[in-house]
């Protein structure tokens, strides 16, 4: 009975993704014959699950949306895990009313309900033992990222007024293709219709969307990924400092744990840290709190101007 379970939770878990899979693609993954893959699929429409099948070359399993569904099934991990994930969520924003972090509180607050009776003492003790401190970031609605995801699944066009860093105001016109969340910020990438290019909007700076029965045709991203179109405009005004730590690669993290960094491991004990800064200040306190050697590698020639007067401060003001 126990193995019964664990390959029905596996199966489930992996249906609940959302993507059609094939037969094979299923069996190959749960490690189970074609005939208990069938019978756990059976198991699974008795339970109450809407498993969709295709037959015959180019078949999959899918599970429907939009239906109402059971008791949500998690494995231990997974339920810690959104417990988790809500709770950090919800640290993060302004409280505002209607926000995402007060969404989230509030779903913190009551996600047991919906597991299984087996899950819920372990949730309870989750959310009694863990405490989250507060991270002051814009709030953004969480009934426009579901709007703006609406429209990006539907290729729907949309309009709304804009905020810019400038602070004018401005109605944009865009074809919306991806939603990013970057260092506690929500973004929209998006096609400008009226500047015939690629844009990147902040969401908390939106308002008044309109979503249009207008459809568009997907385009390819200007980059590899949302992600990185976003870093790449985020970095096109600052400079690229370059440095050799003689140091892990957990403690460095941890020291850069608040910029925008690329941080690989060279061997256990040496990493190479990349930062995009627009003033050398911010490499200074992170890099002093890891009281490791270091080497700079890469930096403008105004940075390294600047370290160097700023070391021989430092050096006069201990011999004198």
């Amino acid at each position: 009975m126990a193995d019964v379970t664990a390959r029905m939770l596996a199966l489930l878990s992996t249906l609940q993704t959302g993507r059609e899979f094939s037969g094979d693609e299923l069996v190959q993954r749960l490690g189970v014959s074609p005939r208990t893959l069938r019978r756990d699929v059976d198991r699974l429409r008795s339970y109450g699950y809407p498993v969709q099948t295709q037959p015959g070359p180019g078949g999959y399993y899918r599970l429907a949306a939009g239906r109402t569904m059971p008791p949500l099934v998690l494995d231990d991990d997974e339920a810690v895990a959104t417990l988790l994930a809500l709770a950090s969520l919800g640290s993060v924003g302004s409280a505002s009313e209607g926000g995402l972090d007060a969404a989230a509180t509030r779903a913190y607050g009551k996600v047991d309900q919906f597991l299984p009776l087996r899950l819920r003492e372990r949730a309870v003790s989750v959310r009694a033992s863990v405490e989250t401190s507060h991270q002051a970031a814009p709030s953004v609605p969480a009934e426009q990222l579901g709007e703006l995801a609406d429209a990006i699944g539907k290729q729907q066009t949309i309009s709304f007024d804009y905020l810019n860093a400038r602070g004018e105001q401005a109605i944009r016109r865009v074809e919306p293709h991806r939603q990013i969340h970057h260092l506690l910020r929500w973004y929209l990438l998006a096609w400008d219709l009226d500047r015939a290019d690629w844009r990147v909007f902040r969401v908390d700076r939106l308002r008044d969307l309109r979503r249009s029965t207008t459809r568009f045709t997907a385009r390819p991203l200007p980059a590899e990924s949302a992600t990185a179109y976003l870093r790449q405009g985020l970095q096109k005004a600052k400079h690229t400092v370059r440095v050799t730590i003689d140091a892990p690669a957990e403690t460095v993290i941890d020291a850069f744990k608040y910029q925008d960094a690329d941080i690989r491991p060279l061997d256990p004990q040496h990493t190479e840290l990349t930062l995009a800064l627009d003033s050398w200040h911010w490499l200074l306190l992170p890099l002093a709190s890891l009281e490791a050697d270091f080497h700079l590698t890469q930096a403008p020639p105004e940075f390294l101007a600047a370290y160097r007067t700023f070391g021989d401060r430092f050096r006069a003001a201990i011999t004198s």
